[in-house]
């Protein structure tokens, strides 16, 4: 499969600009979908000097982008004549319904070979999600939006 990949908040802590923490697990599981045959791609809204930072943080850790923020390495910007969206079997980003999994999770999704049928596990909810998902659950009274 192809699988676009997000830097900030997905294979790092959130610290944008600087790079966070790695989120546990997350090195691995690319260098295991990597050695699966899989081509990744890393898709983030970093440019330039801080592009570059993160991409050097993965090389150091030893996982090498089959392309970064375009569909193919040859792929060159004056050759794109339509939107930046990108051409994926899968998209890995902690911005998904439901936030990120646990990267094992993944791992687990993407080699089960049906990624896109959940595996019975249980999402990891932040605090504050909880909080609100509590508050738009609350039963309603008839006519009434809030």
């Amino acid at each position: 499969m192809i699988i676009a990949v997000d830097f900030d908040g997905t294979i790092v802590e959130h610290k944008y600009p600087a790079i966070g923490d790695e989120i546990p697990g997350a090195v691995e599981t690319l260098r295991q979908l990597i050695r699966d045959g899989h081509r990744l791609i890393l898709w983030s809204v970093r440019e330039g000097a801080l592009l570059d930072d993160a991409v050097r943080w993965c090389e150091e850790r030893g996982i090498t982008f089959y392309s970064i923020n375009k569909d193919f390495p040859e792929e060159r910007e004056e050759d794109r004549h339509f939107s930046r969206k990108l051409k994926a079997d899968l998209f890995i980003d902690d911005r998904n319904l439901g936030g990120l999994p646990d990267w094992q999770v993944i791992y687990q999704m993407v080699a089960s070979g049906h990624p896109h049928h959940p595996l019975h596990v249980t999402t990891v909810i932040d605090t504050e999600q909880a909080e609100m998902m509590k508050r738009y659950n609350k039963p309603r009274r008839r006519g009434r939006f809030f």
